[in-house]
């Protein structure tokens, strides 16, 4: 159960950061409070999946799901690079939140 909330917390970063780029392009409240509330729950489900998960390994998987989430949905949403090299690191990254879990 720790492991599916550290997942559902790393896609409540990637909401969050999502509403980041809602929020510049269309200015609306909506999207502020959106923003917060993916925060806000990322940071709980974190939180929860750490009383069980050692610390590092939580936080280093969080911010890879988060930062990889992060890119990908840029690439999706804002037409940022996709750059077979780009790509490439994104897949580092997911690999090693996946060995992170196999070592746990």
């Amino acid at each position: 159960m720790d492991w599916v909330l550290l997942i559902f917390a790393g896609i409540c970063e990637m909401i969050g950061v999502a509403m980041i780029g809602k929020m510049h392009r269309d200015q609306n409240w909506q999207s502020v409070v959106f923003m917060l509330l993916g925060f806000g729950a990322s940071f709980l489900f974190l939180a929860l999946a750490m009383k069980t998960l050692p610390m590092g390994t939580a936080y280093a998987v969080w911010t890879g799901i988060g930062a990889s989430g992060g890119a990908i949905l840029g690439m999706a949403l804002y037409g940022e690079s996709r750059d077979w090299r780009r790509l490439f690191f994104i897949c580092i990254v997911l690999g090693a939140a996946v060995g992170l879990k196999a070592i746990s």
